[in-house]
């Protein structure tokens, strides 16, 4: 089994290499590949990602739903997965994920914990072994066989935001969705640069909106409004 590495970029040269470089190293010898696709940033994230080894493809639609469905057009593998850039991977990822897809689940994540030893991003990673739908999120990546991401249709482009818990509703409504026991490494610097409640707070905002059915452009809107970035 082949397994394609898709990462979705916008001003991450900061944080792509080392992404790359790990990929690389924890996969060393195996069928992989690393696609970036990258949205034209301004900050080098392409030139940093092709030094690390990737193959860089520059996105003709920014957003990440359009990003990663561009870059699967391009992968060769069997299995696809989806890594954001600031995410510290598992080193065992390859074997981890070839061994759930053989024994049948055709898509799932893992665990995540915070770079932070703040109490209550602990208890927000705690809570990512659970099956519940606000349980997960692209931060955790997502892997899913080639064949069943060609029949759900990829990820729905019209989701600007909250694409990763669409694409998953509707993967366990056909199939087997595996959350794997062990973690990813996830950036806290939203939490760092705002607080855990504002952030819990927009959060849940947006999952609201997002249940209510209130279009996606919306929700990008609110959501952002809410939250100081850096």
């Amino acid at each position: 089994m082949i397994l394609s590495v898709i990462i979705p970029t916008y001003n991450e040269a900061a944080n792509i290499g080392r992404l790359v470089q790990d990929l690389r190293r924890f996969a060393a010898g195996q069928a992989v590949e690393v696609l970036v696709i990258d949205a034209h940033s301004p900050d080098g994230t392409a030139e940093a990602a092709r030094q690390a080894g990737a193959t860089v493809l520059l996105a003709p639609q920014p957003g990440r739903a359009a990003q990663m469905n561009f870059g699967v057009r391009h992968a060769t593998g069997n299995i696809l997965y989806f890594v954001h850039a600031d995410v510290g991977i598992h080193p065992d990822y390859v074997a981890t994920i070839q061994a759930a897809v053989a024994q049948g689940h055709a898509a799932g994540c893992y665990r995540f914990r915070f770079d932070s030893t703040h109490p209550l991003l602990r208890l927000n990673s705690y809570g990512t072994r659970f099956p519940g739908i606000m349980s997960r999120g692209g931060d955790q990546t997502l892997f899913v066989t080639q064949a069943l991401f060609q029949q759900l249709g990829g990820f729905d482009e019209r989701f600007v935001i909250m694409e990763d818990f669409e694409i998953i509703i509707r993967i366990r409504k056909v199939a087997s969705f595996f959350i794997v026991p062990q973690d990813v490494r996830v950036s806290a610097r939203k939490y760092e640069t705002n607080s855990w409640l504002r952030v819990q707070v927009a959060n849940l905002t947006a999952f609201s909106l997002f249940f209510l059915k209130v279009s996606p452009v919306r929700i990008a809107r609110t959501y952002k409004a809410m939250l100081n970035y850096r």
